[in-house]
């Protein structure tokens, strides 16, 4: 049943496939073509869950997300970071002297791009990872390559002709994991939380200094703020801030009372473990 699935962007072998089945191994995992099919797969009570992209450490933020949870009323149920192991695929037999293109999603192309002209490699944008490296597997011409993870090695019967070909070494991707229902764990002691928030400055002097200001009175710590503009105009932006805090915490409490006051539109996405990718790379106190 629907309750079993976890939708997600993409063709069998991306990364959000590998996330899936490291997080909710139980899950089957359900590709889908968008990311706004995927989320709207579990508004429409047909998943349980979606794993979705954020941002990635070498390339940066996943734009179309930012446009995208305005939409929607999903919640943010818990996050995943997933250690990117990028890998070049090519048809049994073939051989990187003899490639001449190689196709992957323009992220994964940025992730890799010193070492793709290191090969003298023509760059071709494809919708995703392993979409690309299914290309290659129905193509069977060995002068065309894939960017993409050994799961879609696996999946499509290529040949790993070289791994790890990410420019930077602890290449990771965020991922958000979104639900139809609101869960928030209950707070404990020792526990690291985080609480992401949306909201619009109101139109006034120094309004996110002041809408911010709370956090910085209370001692919460901010891990990440965004802005991005909505309404296809350039008159409004909107901000999506993570909080290193439970709302149960009487510090992210008084926060988000300022917060309130001196901002608009103000909706918290969710309040979730953090990943212990962050302790351990000392991302949160």
């Amino acid at each position: 049943m629907y309750n079993d699935i976890i939708a997600y962007q993409g063709h069998e072998g991306a990364y959000s496939h590998l996330s899936c089945r490291r997080v909710y191994p139980g899950l089957t995992a359900l590709a889908c073509n968008s990311f706004i099919e995927a989320m709207h797969k579990v508004e429409q009570g047909e998943a349980k869950l979606a794993m979705i992209p954020l941002e990635n450490s070498t390339a940066g933020r996943v734009e179309e997300i930012y446009r995208q949870m305005p939409k929607t009323r999903l919640h943010i149920v818990g996050e995943h970071f997933e250690p990117v192991n990028h890998c070049l695929l090519g048809v049994k037999g073939a051989r990187i002297a003899d490639l001449k293109t190689v196709g992957s999603h323009p992220q994964a192309l940025a992730q890799c791009d010193d070492r793709v002209k290191s090969w003298g490699l023509e760059p071709v944008a494809k919708l995703d990872t392993a979409g690309a490296a299914l290309e290659v597997s129905q193509l069977q011409d060995p002068t065309h390559a894939a960017i993409a993870s050994s799961l879609a090695a696996e999946l499509y019967d290529l040949e790993i002709l070289q791994d790890n070909i990410q420019d930077r070494d602890g290449n990771t991707t965020r991922f958000l994991i979104l639900s139809n229902t609101r869960s928030m764990p209950a707070y404990q002691r020792g526990t690291h939380f985080i609480t992401s928030i949306m909201f619009q400055v109101r139109n006034i002097p120094a309004g996110l200094y002041k809408a911010l200001g709370g956090f910085a009175t209370n001692n919460v710590n901010l891990v990440k703020l965004e802005s991005y503009m909505t309404g296809g105009t350039l008159k409004e932006s909107r901000f999506h801030l993570d909080a290193a805090g439970h709302p149960d915490q009487r510090s992210l409490q008084l926060a988000l009372q300022e917060l309130d006051f001196f901002a608009k539109d103000v909706r918290i996405l969710g309040t979730y473990e953090a990943h212990p990718f962050r302790t351990d790379h000392e991302l949160i106190d």
